[in-house]
């Protein structure tokens, strides 16, 4: 960017004007899109802040999988009976309303729980 600019002194031009640098340790960064995940493996990331604003740079292995929809159904076409067992467990409610529950939730096991629970 600038030749024969010593890297301390660029550092100091940053702080100058207002730009914070630094290394963010992490193992692995995943974008979570309506369709895909976009995981990216030993990521180096830097956190950059500026004018009150934050930005990350990430670099890394990339990688992509597509995701289906968040319901999860068995061969028959029904919900995931783990899930609806899971669901009875931790609250204590019926079959139907866990089933309830979960499709209102658009399977979201976690979302499930917590409504039911919300309503206890």
């Amino acid at each position: 960017m600038f030749p024969n600019l010593d890297p301390k002194k660029m550092q100091a031009m940053m702080k100058q004007m207002g730009i914070a640098q630094e290394e963010v340790d992490a193992n692995r960064v995943i974008i979570e899109k309506e369709d895909k995940r976009i995981i990216i493996e030993n990521p180096s990331i830097v956190r950059i802040k500026m004018q009150g604003k934050e930005s990350f740079q990430i670099s890394g292995d990339v990688s992509e999988e597509m995701v289906s929809s968040s319901l999860e159904y068995d061969e028959t076409g029904k919900f995931v009976e783990e899930d609806i067992k899971t669901i009875m467990g931790k609250t204590g409610c019926s079959e139907n309303e866990a089933r309830k529950s979960l499709e209102n939730a658009n399977g979201d096991l976690t979302e499930a729980l917590l409504r039911l629970v919300k309503n206890n």
